[in-house]
């Protein structure tokens, strides 16, 4: 038979949704019942959100089940109402639109090096083709890269509202630092400055009646990516990752800090996710296979896509002409952009 230990050491692997930590490390449990073969666990959830018992049921069952000698295993929740925010938190934050935008979406990643800016440009160009307007604002102020990919080093200016004017190319309202910068200039400013350029670029832009305003986070969860998410009114974030590990590791604490400040994921992208052999058509998983689309079924979000590796995504970047761009049947990473471009307007519609 079961004992209370051996119950307590398989609810450790039970991780609190969003959360690398367990609901064992984190108090949750509250009571355990051992009758002969059936245990029956009490558990106490402070949340507004209806998936979070449902996730630890499934996985507290889950491990429950695999133990010798349980024949039934059954969870009673105590779901109470979160406590209010502390003055000062993330939640108290005024948050407010951004004018002449009507939805916000960040895209965001724990790491660089996955593609986030190129996925964001791309999918700026794949919502545009749906016949949406567009802007894409790069937040990444230390690492700037819109400009080059959508190659243009045109200077914005300023209208008679004292507003940054953004820059149009391929129909995309354009915002980056890359734009006030030489190439091989830094920006080297701490954080409040960075934080104030960045709410500069977003409020004080002149975005022109637009459906859609993709923002590129820096990779990380730092100053600048909690002050958008905690005083901007963003409608939802995609999270981007390559199928490795060491890449999903990262893209975790990404969506735990969009769940933390309320704001709705709207998925993953996997990009890199496979590379087809030009010769013979062979698929090779040269990152690893399923990770992207393991983790989304872990946080009951969806797979938005899979972006292959594809030669020609890496030359439309470093020539300015994004791969969206290209006619969906001759590049499969620019169908993929497409289908996860009618996706997002389908759950957050203009």
């Amino acid at each position: 038979m079961p004992t209370d230990s051996d119950i307590r050491q398989a609810l450790a692997q039970v991780r609190y949704p969003g959360f690398s930590r367990d609901i064992i490390s984190f108090g949750l449990v509250k009571d355990i019942t051992i009758e002969g073969g059936k245990v029956t666990v009490e558990i106490s959830v402070a949340t507004r959100d209806p998936n979070i018992p449902r996730l630890i049921h499934e996985q507290a069952v889950d491990v429950l089940q695999k133990l010798p000698g349980v024949t039934e295993a059954k969870l009673n929740f105590d779901i109470k109402e979160p406590p209010n925010p502390v003055a000062g938190s993330a939640d108290r934050l005024p948050k407010s639109s951004i004018p002449g935008v009507k939805k916000v979406i960040a895209v965001g990643s724990g790491k660089g090096g996955v593609g986030k800016s190129t996925v964001a440009s791309n999918l700026a160009i794949a919502l545009a083709k749906t016949g949406a307007r567009v802007g894409l604002c790069d937040c990444d102020l230390y690492g700037p890269s819109i400009a080059h990919m959508f190659g243009t080093t045109e200077r914005p200016f300023q209208n008679e509202e004292q507003q940054i004017v953004p820059i149009e190319k391929y129909g995309i309202q354009l915002m980056s630092m890359g734009f006030l910068l030489e190439d091989d200039a830094a920006v080297i400013v701490r954080g409040p400055i960075a934080t104030k350029y960045t709410q500069q670029f977003l409020r004080q832009c002149a975005w022109d009646n637009l459906d859609y305003l993709i923002i590129d986070l820096p990779p990380g969860t730092g100053d600048i990516q909690l002050t958008i998410v905690q005083t901007v009114a963003l409608d939802g974030a995609v999270i981007v990752t390559t199928p490795q590990e060491v890449a999903l590791i990262d893209a975790r604490k990404a969506v735990s800090m969009f769940q933390k400040v309320n704001v709705p994921i709207l998925g993953i992208i996997e990009n890199m996710s496979y590379f087809v052999c030009p010769s013979d058509g062979q698929i090779y998983h040269i990152f690893g296979k399923g990770g992207g689309e393991h983790e989304a079924k872990r946080l009951s979000v969806p797979l938005l896509g899979q972006i292959p590796i594809e030669m020609t995504v890496r030359e439309a970047g470093d020539e300015g002409h994004p791969i969206a761009l290209e006619d969906v049947t001759g590049s499969a990473a620019s169908a993929a952009f497409l289908g996860i471009a009618t996706q997002v307007r389908s759950v957050v519609p203009a």
